[in-house]
């Protein structure tokens, strides 16, 4: 092979001035890696997967391309073969088009550039469907929902169970939670894991829509149905037939067009704005809000019937401060992942700033944190991320500890004895949770009883 990323050929022609001829114009591109046969028994004993594209010389002394081809496809089914043929038979090569040769080219002055273009042609496919490929397998990876919804809390190892019970089936998902939580990334974890995950993802925030544009967005409208409607227009739920559509903020959908959603969630059917065809619709639904849909029923401004068609599986995102010492573990993540986007070498968080985080009552949750630490990467002079790099408002800082003023060091003294109150006094848990070192926590001890004496 003559790199890594040759495109492999192999040249099936028994003439051996024409074999020649077909080599010659194919290796002119040094990209191609072509090996040139006689006779298809010995292509078949050297074909693999590993082999692109084979040009068939259509009668061979030992076979016809019809019967070569299937044994091809059998032996490598993504190999391409092009039949090569001395006979312009349309018969013949629709038969062989079905059957699955990429294309049928006859012997004639112009072979030359035929092949050249048509074997062009593939190589560019194949290199799309590789980009695809790649693509596919990143947003894979990306959300792999242990790792996407990234938590070592009792709280989030629960949303991982919940979350491997949506994958499994198309059950409507009801994601509730503080803003800030993470509920899209939950939801495009449920989409890219399941078996949807090639079909469209579709997200729409309801709350950003003005009343009068919500039925547009979501069904669509034909031409002429209103003024400024020069074209059809394909609604979200159009859009998303066959993956996921999410609404995110339901909450916040105007009640009066909530009758019509419901409809189109039963019926699975919309029509669009100005038309009268019935368009069937398939995909999944998943919803998000931060607010309290049941309080939202009583109060009437929200339907009841549309609440139960969409409560479904439930799933509720736990606010950063009830998630233990997952902040800092997001805290990492997110440094990695800026310093690395911004080809900084990585940082490490002192101790002091994790005692800063772990203080801090995140009202903004992982959003909020994100910005936090982005922040305090710049603010950074060395590898070390301190206390004082951390921007955070105070007074959100465990409202139970600020009773008195302190200074910096105060509070770090009086955190640590209040993990100290909560784990029995056990230096090692509380050095787990805080993620210091348990010298830390000896000396911040050590100098509260010094200040004590």
């Amino acid at each position: 092979m003559k790199q890594e990323q040759a495109f492999n050929i192999f040249v099936v022609e028994d003439n051996e001035w024409y074999n020649k001829l077909l080599v010659h114009t194919l290796s002119l591109n040094p990209e191609y890696n072509v090996k040139s046969y006689f006779n298809g028994a010995d292509m078949l004993s050297d074909l693999s997967d590993s082999v692109h594209l084979v040009t068939l010389d259509y009668r061979l002394p030992d076979s016809t391309g019809d019967v070569l081809l299937k044994k091809i496809k059998e032996i490598a089914p993504n190999c391409e073969v092009i039949v090569i043929s001395e006979q312009n038979e349309i018969t013949t090569a629709v038969d062989l088009l079905k059957a699955g040769a990429y294309d049928y080219l006859v012997k004639s002055e112009d072979i030359r550039d035929r092949l050249w273009n048509a074997v062009n042609r593939l190589r560019n496919q194949v290199g799309l469907i590789k980009k695809i490929e790649i693509l596919q397998s990143e947003v894979e990876k990306k959300y792999d929902f242990q790792s996407s919804i990234l938590g070592q809390s009792g709280a989030i190892k629960a949303i991982h169970n919940l979350v491997a019970k949506a994958i499994k089936t198309t059950i409507t998902v009801c994601i509730t939670g503080e803003t800030g939580t993470g509920k899209e990334v939950v939801a495009k974890a449920i989409h890219y894991n399941s078996d949807r995950k090639n079909k469209p993802f579709v997200a729409i925030n309801m709350a950003a829509l003005p009343a009068e544009l919500i039925e547009s967005e979501l069904f669509g409208y034909e031409k002429g149905a209103f003024t400024g409607a020069q074209t059809r227009r394909v609604g979200k739920f159009e859009q998303a037939n066959g993956g996921t559509l999410f609404l995110d903020e339901i909450g916040e959908m105007d009640i009066a067009f909530q009758a019509k959603l419901l409809r189109a969630i039963q019926e699975r059917e919309i029509t669009r704005i100005g038309g009268n065809e019935q368009v069937k619709i398939d995909c999944r639904i998943i919803v998000a809000t931060n607010r309290d849909l049941i309080l939202e029923v009583k109060e009437g401004t929200f339907r009841e019937d549309l609440y139960y068609r969409l409560f479904g599986l439930p799933i509720h995102l736990p606010p950063l401060r009830e998630r233990d010492n997952d902040a800092i573990l997001l805290a990492k993540k997110f440094i990695t992942s800026f310093c690395k986007e911004n080809q900084m070498p990585d940082k490490q968080l002192g101790d002091d700033a994790r005692i800063k985080l772990m203080s801090y009552n995140w009202p903004g949750n992982i959003r909020e944190l994100k910005s936090v630490v982005e922040l305090s990467v710049v603010m950074s002079d060395t590898d070390s991320i301190s206390a004082e790099d951390i921007t955070i408002h105070p007074k959100e800082m465990l409202p139970e500890l600020m009773l008195n003023d302190l200074t910096m060091r105060g509070y770090e003294i009086a955190i640590v004895k209040q993990y100290m109150k909560r784990y029995n006094n056990n230096t090692k848990m509380v050095a787990d949770k805080l993620e210091i070192g348990q010298t830390t926590v000896y000396r911040l001890l050590k100098e509260d009883e010094a200040q004590g004496d």
